[in-house]
């Protein structure tokens, strides 16, 4: 869950009953003890509102095992925050959940790190994964380096610009909007600013360290790679630390922040600035362009964190082109989100029944359409309560030209380094300074033989 994809983690809880951590609880009812099953994410500010809770409360009501208690306790924390209190959680038997939601992207760092259990004795003998119901592709997602499998995926997501289709009325701009290069992008932007009134912002992507993956991926990788670069050398093995479309992508990032394309610095750089723009001022007619991902629509649905019954009809959602228009002329990050199993966890068995259960084709799907992502089951793709939601097939057709992030152990810190840098150039530092520091940076942390320069 980014997500960016949106990001949808699962966060740090500790289960006390009486006074022991984690424990079989007492269930006079039943008159035995049941096993409480941990399950940890991250609230986004919806609390109870949010998708991911309702989703959870759902599953575990018709859970069947009398002997479990589903346990979900969710805290809010930015995104940015996140990863380290994750990390943290997971190291110690005594704070780490059963259960956890892992982004893809984390995977291999976690599973080298010696924080979650390889599933793939489990895996064999679940006929949903073996008969073809999950989509192949997917599966790479949640295979670290080391050949393992350490999640169930249960969502993938695509990014693309979201814009507002009553604002590019109002203001001369086509209503199927399908820009071309990047400075069309701008121009369309500037059109906006001219044109709609200073209540409206032109456009509107991640730039602060507060929303943590969501700068990394959805606005500079997505730029980045937009520009024809990459992160990492695969022929190598290096990372990339100077090239032109480091330059580039910064640019454009720089070039919004000097003409005041984008939203006012205080709330781009919050850690709610993600929940801003997509269940505020898009809704409220305040946002034309927003660089952000597939699950959007996910806020809007009756059950959503920001209803919108009318967003099908005033939201369009067009593929970020590449920086020129070269081929293959536009360019998505798609990322995705897994349910894992600690190594510290206390209950793997149950944990794992669990699982099973979750992401059974009717609880996913159940999931991907209140959120609004993409699925990772084939099965769920041709079910026609998937395939008639609004923008799904058009998600889905942008996964045709997708990247990835670098399955590299060093990518989560290297990512850091990636929102420092975008921030300093939202906040006016130059792109070549901005980019000299992140070489900088990034050299200290993965080795010297471990860059390249271009």
């Amino acid at each position: 869950m980014a997500n960016g994809r949106r990001a949808l983690l699962f966060a740090i809880t500790t289960v006390v009953c009486g006074s022991i951590l984690l424990a079989g609880c007492s269930d006079s009812k039943s008159g035995g003890t049941k096993k409480t099953i941990t399950i940890t994410y991250r609230d986004d500010g919806a609390g109870e509102n949010g998708t991911l809770y309702k989703w959870l409360k759902d599953v575990a009501a018709k859970y069947s095992n009398d002997k479990v208690e589903i346990k979900q306790t969710p805290i809010q924390a930015s995104e940015g925050d996140y990863f380290a209190k994750i990390a943290l959680a997971l190291k110690s038997k005594d704070t780490a959940p059963d259960i956890v939601t892992e982004d893809t992207f984390m995977i291999n760092s976690d599973a080298s790190a010696g924080y979650l259990s390889p599933l793939d004795d489990r895996l064999k003998d679940w006929s949903d994964w073996t008969n073809g119901s999950f989509i192949e592709a997917m599966k790479k997602g949640v295979t670290a380096s080391d050949g393992k499998i350490y999640g169930v995926p249960y969502n993938t997501d695509s990014r693309g610009l979201w814009y507002n289709k009553n604002i590019f009325k109002q203001v001369g701009l086509p209503e199927n909007w399908v820009p071309k290069t990047w400075d069309e992008v701008l121009d369309a932007a500037r059109t906006v600013q001219q044109k709609a009134g200073s209540d409206v912002v032109p456009i509107w992507m991640n730039m602060g360290k507060a929303t943590g993956e969501a700068t990394s991926m959805q606005t500079y990788e997505m730029l980045l790679y937009g520009a024809g670069e990459r992160l990492y050398d695969d022929k190598s093995g290096k990372w990339i630390v100077k090239s032109q479309g480091i330059l580039d992508a910064l640019n454009f990032v720089a070039t919004v922040n000097k003409e005041k394309l984008g939203p006012p610095l205080s709330k781009v750089l919050n850690g709610q600035a993600g929940n801003t723009s997509s269940r505020e001022y898009l809704p409220k007619g305040k946002l034309a362009i927003s660089l952000d991902g597939s699950w959007i629509p996910g806020n809007y649905l009756e059950n959503g964190a920001a209803p919108w019954p009318e967003y099908k009809d005033v939201l369009g959602f067009a593929p970020m082109p590449t920086s020129k228009g070269q081929a293959p002329g536009s360019i998505t990050l798609a990322g995705g989100w897994a349910l894992s199993i600690p190594k510290n966890a206390q209950h793997k068995d149950e944990a794992w029944d669990f699982i099973k259960f979750a992401l059974n084709k009717e609880n996913t799907e159940k999931l991907v359409i209140a959120s609004g992502n993409i699925t990772v089951r084939a099965d769920v793709a041709k079910d026609p309560e998937y395939t008639k939601m609004p923008f799904n097939e058009i998600a889905t057709d942008y996964l045709k030209n997708a990247e990835f992030r670098p399955a590299q152990d060093k990518y989560p810190e290297v990512s850091t380094q990636i929102q420092t840098m975008v921030e300093s150039v939202a906040s006016g530092t130059a792109p070549d300074a901005a980019a000299a520091k992140y070489a900088q940076d990034v050299t200290r942390i993965v080795g010297a033989d471990k860059t390249i320069e271009k």
